[in-house]
C-alpha cells in the first residue's frame, strides 16, 4: 500500500509540475478528492520528491557573494535574500544547504556534520539517493531529550536520505563530569567515529549563539548559571558544542571539558568545510567560526553577509 500512495504521489506531483496540469484537473485525471491531491502536492515538498529552484538571485546578494569571495579568499560564498519573517532564515539556508550538498555529492564521499534545525531543515532538499558508497558521520553526540534537532537522528535522517552508512556517537553531546567523558571516549565505537571524523570529504557545520533562544536554553543543555559563567568567559557561541571566543579561540573552561564531540580544530583537516547559519543574532559566533575554521564554503543571509563586509 505504502509503494501504491508513493506511486500516486508522484504522479500528481509530476502532473501538476511537469505537464501544468490544474489541482482540479489532476484530481480529475486520478479519481481523486481535490482535498487529498493538495496533501500529496504538500507531502511531495516536505520528503523531497519535488525539488524546486529559484535560479535567479538579485544582483545584491551576487554582488555580495563575489566580494565576500574576494575578502576571505573562499571557494564559494552563498548569500540568501532576508526572509519578511526573519524566523524563516534558518529554513531558508538549510534548503539552499540541502542544493548545494545535492549537488557537491560524488561517489565514495565521507561526510561530516554538525546539528542545529538549520542543517536539519536541509532534508526535504536532497532528493533520495542510490548507494553511492556515502558514509556520514555524526561529530558530536545527541540529546537525551528527544527532538527534532539531535544530532544523532539529523545524521542518521541524511544518512538513511543518501543511501550512506552513518557513523553515530552514542553518548550525550554533555557529559556530567571530565570523568565520564573520558570513560565515554574510550568506548571503541567512538573511537571509531573519531577516527573516520580525521579523513572527511567535507565537514558541514553550523553555529550557536548564547541568547535567551538559543538551544542551549530552549532545551535545557545547560542552565543560566553556565552561560553566564560561559559569557563571562569571553565565549561568544559554540561549534560543535565547543564555545569559542570572538577570535577564534576555544575558551578554557569547565563545560568545554565535559563536551562529547570532535574538535572544532581537528575538521579543518576536512578537504572542504562548509559553514551554513544566519540571523543577526549568530553574526558574531559566525564570525568568530570563520576564524576558527576557515571555510572553504559558507552559506547565510545578506544581512549577515553585508556584515562581514563591513570589518
Amino acid at each position: 500500500m505504502s509503494d501504491l500512495n508513493d506511486d500516486l504521489r508522484t504522479r500528481a506531483a509530476w502532473l501538476y509540475y511537469k505537464e501544468g496540469l490544474t489541482q482540479d484537473q489532476v484530481a480529475q485525471e486520478l479519481g481523486l478528492a481535490r482535498t487529498r491531491v493538495l496533501r500529496m502536492l504538500a507531502a511531495a515538498r516536505l520528503d523531497g520528491t519535488v525539488q524546486i529552484r529559484v535560479i535567479s538571485k538579485n544582483s545584491h546578494c551576487i554582488a555580495l557573494e563575489r566580494e565576500l569571495e574576494r575578502k576571505f579568499k573562499l571557494e564559494r560564498a552563498i548569500i540568501v535574500p532576508m526572509p519578511q519573517k526573519p524566523e524563516m532564515v534558518p529554513e531558508i539556508i538549510g534548503s539552499v544547504l540541502g542544493e548545494y550538498l545535492t549537488d557537491l555529492l560524488s561517489e565514495n564521499m565521507t561526510i561530516g556534520l554538525g546539528w542545529g534545525k538549520t542543517l536539519s531543515s536541509c532534508l526535504p532538499s536532497i532528493p533520495q539517493q542510490q548507494d553511492a558508497g556515502l558514509s556520514v558521520v555524526s561529530l558530536l553526540g545527541g540529546l537525551t531529550k528527544v527532538s527534532k534537532f539531535n544530532p544523532s537522528e539529523f545524521a542518521w535522517r541524511l544518512g538513511d536520505r543518501l543511501s550512506a552508512e552513518s557513523y553515530l556517537i552514542a553518548a550525550p553531546v554533555f557529559a556530567p563530569d571530565e570523568r565520564t567523558r573520558e570513560a565515554l571516549l574510550s568506548h571503541p565505537g567512538i573511537r571509531e567515529v573519531f577516527r573516520r571524523s580525521e579523513n572527511l570529504d567535507v565537514a558541514i557545520v553550523s553555529v550557536g549563539d548564547l541568547s535567551p533562544t538559543s538551544t542551549f536554553v530552549s532545551y535545557g543543555l545547560l542552565d543560566k548559571e553556565e552561560i553566564v559563567s560561559l559569557q563571562r568567559a569571553g565565549a561568544t557561541g559554540d561549534v560543535l558544542c565547543r564555545f569559542i571566543d570572538a577570535d577564534g579561540r576555544i575558551v578554557d573552561h569547565e563545560v568545554n571539558r565535559r563536551v562529547v564531540a570532535v574538535d572544532p580544530q581537528a575538521i579543518r583537516a576536512s578537504r572542504k568545510i562548509v559553514l551554513a547559519s544566519g540571523g543577526w543574532h549568530k553574526l558574531a559566533i559566525f564570525k568568530a567560526a570563520m576564524k576558527l575554521l576557515s571555510p572553504q564554503v559558507i552559506i547565510t543571509d545578506e544581512q549577515v553577509g553585508e556584515r562581514l563586509l563591513d570589518d
